[in-house]
């Protein structure tokens, strides 16, 4: 689901592009945007028989904590007809590489009813695409693929899933990435996104007000603090990435600004949580999750 994607600076092509090999159907919620919005026209240009586009209106009385988002990511997952079901959302993108490790996983799995999900881990991008988050805070893993026609619907603002309306989706690991983009823009462009998204969460009135007084542009912070990026990304990004001309726009070393509000992952606790729990994974060989809030619970070692 999506609206406003192109002007937003969303990877939404490369997102849809990226799974649609081993997809039978891609089901895509447009919205009507802005007047100036093409996301539709952007995405039928996919040129694939597979893509199937369907017209929505968000409802501002909808912009309560992201439901707007659950709702229109449910208007999709409505029309799909498959035995599992792929959700990415438009800034998501998956490496080729897993596509084959993917699709086995699905069939391995598909007469294992216990298994009504499949988890992926995340790689989250910040500010330029050599840079990520490891930080407390974010998200390390979430349920992409889900079990069609048994009752899992998206839960909240969209980020994960849950079954019959509370229960937590039983998943096995997918044995594979998500490669998210969602804080790859120019500060510009992530500052429009950020009023955008906190629009959804906070209601029009409010969002209007915050952003009168905010700046024009995301301050990202000092990337040298993060961990940097050696590896391949996607194929179907490689345009996107070497398009990237906001290198000058960004902090590559030096202190934060005491000017700005600390980003999530600057904060004490934050840095504290996130030291305890690297130490943790690098002594058990594995993920650590000090905080109880998930959406799925992993099974065994499936």
């Amino acid at each position: 689901m999506c609206r406003n994607a192109i002007k937003l600076y969303y990877p939404i092509k490369e997102a849809i592009e990226s799974i649609l090999p081993i997809c039978d159907e891609f089901i895509v919620a447009v919205g009507k945007g802005d007047q100036d919005d093409n996301t539709r026209e952007v995405i039928e240009g996919i040129g694939s028989n597979k893509v199937k586009i369907i017209d929505t209106i968000w409802e501002e009385k909808d912009f309560v904590k992201g439901r707007v988002n659950a709702i229109q990511t449910n208007i999709a997952l409505e029309q799909c007809s498959g035995d599992w079901c792929f959700y990415l959302q438009a800034d998501e993108v998956v490496h080729e590489k897993y596509l084959p490790v993917i699709k086995d996983r699905c069939l391995e799995l598909l007469n294992d009813q216990e298994v009504e999900g499949l988890v992926f881990d995340y790689r989250h991008f910040w500010g330029d695409y050599n840079h990520y988050q490891i930080s407390h805070g974010w998200y390390k893993r979430e349920v992409r693929i889900i079990r069609n026609n048994i009752g899992i619907k998206s839960y909240r603002s969209a980020q994960g899933f849950r079954r019959n309306g509370e229960k937590r989706v039983k998943a096995a690991h997918a044995n594979a990435e998500i490669f998210h983009y969602g804080w790859v823009r120019p500060p510009r462009y992530m500052q429009s996104k950020t009023k955008a998204f906190n629009t959804l969460h906070w209601g029009k009135q409010r969002a209007e007000e915050y952003y009168k007084s905010a700046p024009t542009e995301l301050d990202y912070g000092p990337l040298n603090k993060l961990p940097e990026y050696t590896g391949t990304h996607p194929q179907i990004m490689n345009k996107l990435i070497e398009k990237m001309d906001w290198q000058d726009k960004l902090q590559y070393t030096g202190e934060p600004s005491p000017e700005r509000e600390q980003h999530k992952h600057e904060r004490l606790k934050a840095r504290i949580l996130t030291w305890l729990e690297q130490r943790l994974e690098k002594k058990i060989g594995g993920k650590i999750y000090l905080s109880g809030y998930r959406n799925y619970r992993l099974i065994g070692n499936k």
